[in-house]
């Protein structure tokens, strides 16, 4: 998390969601998850990849709906005239699906 939030501050995107991203996959059930997911909505944002923004406030929602990291994120779509939305072909939406659902790809 904190090289993450590093290069997330230096404005270094994609390096911060590959940080970020291996939070959510591989520790995803430590007390860093919720925040990784709304470093990820800002992450996503700073490059314009709306899409992928929305999906991990859409996780985000589901899984932790009163977090301050939730509504951070919600606030940062909202000012961008989005709202969360699950999208089934993005990469956190199978993680998802395979740590909940035991899904497999």
């Amino acid at each position: 998390m904190e090289i993450g939030r590093y290069y997330l501050g230096r404005g270094h995107y994609v390096a911060a969601i590959n940080r970020f991203r291996r939070v959510v996959e591989q520790y995803n059930t430590t007390s860093q998850t919720p925040e990784a997911l709304h470093r990820l909505v800002e992450s996503y944002l700073g490059l314009g990849v709306t899409a992928e923004a929305q999906n991990a406030a859409a996780v985000l929602g589901f899984n932790y709906p009163g977090s301050e990291w939730y509504v951070d994120s919600f606030a940062l779509l909202t000012g961008e005239r989005l709202g969360p939305e699950i999208s089934p072909e993005s990469w956190l939406s199978r993680n998802f699906r395979k740590v909940v659902y035991g899904d497999q790809f």
